[in-house]
């Protein structure tokens, strides 16, 4: 049975920094994209960052996340630097299949969600 945990989610001030860690069991090898998403409160879930053989970041996190994975540890891994109030959200790892791609930002492309980490960031 495959399991997602993350954790490393907290509370900060704007400007600060947290990582987040998501670790795998269940998988059999590590061949697999995973990809970080976030749900604020009203709003739709977003991609964040992704890496197979590549790595994806939305734009607005672009030069201040880091998705890095430790395959040794099945874990995965996001740096957030310079955090804004606008990344306040529910942060959640997800494992998928194949290659992402141009599709990295899609919900189908993952069949595994962890159950989230809450970001808080304030002024």
């Amino acid at each position: 049975q495959v399991q997602l945990v993350e954790s490393g989610g907290g509370s900060v001030q704007s400007g600060g920094s947290l990582r987040l860690s998501c670790v795998t069991s269940g998988y059999t090898d590590s061949n697999y994209p995973m990809g970080w998403f976030r749900q604020a409160p009203g709003k739709e879930r977003e991609g964040v960052a992704a890496i197979d053989s590549s790595t994806y970041y939305a734009d607005s996190v672009k030069g201040r996340f880091t998705i890095s994975r430790d395959n040794a540890k099945n874990t995965l891994y996001l740096q957030m630097n310079s955090l804004k109030q606008e990344d306040t959200a529910m942060y959640y790892c997800a494992a998928g299949r194949g290659v992402l791609g141009r599709f990295w930002r899609d919900l189908y492309m993952y069949n595994s969600w962890g159950r989230g980490t809450q970001v808080t960031v304030s002024s």
